[in-house]
């Protein structure tokens, strides 16, 4: 296990690294309702080019230990597309089996909303790297780590942001999304291995551009 915090900052948890998982499938999404308005939900989160050709969705869960193998292949791909490729990350907490899936999932806008996009990132990866810590007192000594403000990632003050993980999860329904992480390159449905070969198989053999309106950026 790795220590990311210096002797001066305030204590955090050693992360527990992401887990070691053999490649699995993305979860199959149910028959999409293409007419569904809360499809068009805003994508707030973006990493890589944001005017990259071919764009990823992923709707997932800070509690699911699927979604955490997943991240680091995801980013991965991203980072190697040559900007090709870009993640919109889209919040789908399991709250019926997540117990702190949906408060991690506002602590993480909170995250973007007090300390913008690269904040919001690192405690994308901050919270899966410690998924079985995700107590409200843990989101706050993240949000404060990371950048953000640690008075609004957790509690009442972190309902706020209740609203724009609400429109995500909406947008995931509509979508037909039953579990995480579910995929979509383009707006079509993945159902392959989420692994980095696969998914840049997949993504870089897809030109579907009307799809990707559903999940730009506006």
């Amino acid at each position: 296990m790795s220590q990311d915090v210096d002797s001066t900052s305030t204590p955090v948890p050693t992360d527990e690294g992401t887990p070691e998982l053999e490649p699995f499938n993305a979860v199959r999404p149910r028959e999409m309702d293409t007419t569904a308005e809360a499809v068009t939900a805003r994508a707030r989160h973006v990493f890589g080019n944001p005017d990259a050709e071919i764009c990823i969705v992923e709707f997932g869960d800070y509690e699911c230990p699927y979604c955490a193998g997943a991240a680091p292949a995801l980013h991965e791909l991203v980072e190697s597309s040559d900007g090709r490729i870009r993640l919109v990350f889209q919040n789908f907490p399991l709250f019926e089996t997540h117990p702190f899936a949906l408060t991690a999932a506002l602590a993480a806008e909170s995250a973007e909303v007090t300390g913008g996009s690269e904040v919001f990132w690192k405690m994308h990866h901050k919270l899966f790297k410690n998924q079985t810590r995700l107590t409200d007192g843990d989101l706050r000594l993240y949000a404060e780590f990371v950048g953000a403000d640690p008075d609004r990632a957790a509690g009442e003050k972190a309902q706020e942001f209740a609203p724009l993980v609400q429109a995500d999860y909406a947008a995931g329904i509509a979508s037909g999304v039953v579990g995480t992480p579910t995929l979509f390159i383009d707006g079509a449905p993945y159902q392959g291995v989420v692994d980095v070969p696969s998914l840049r198989r997949a993504a870089l053999g897809n030109s579907a551009p009307a799809r990707r309106r559903r999940f730009g950026r506006g």
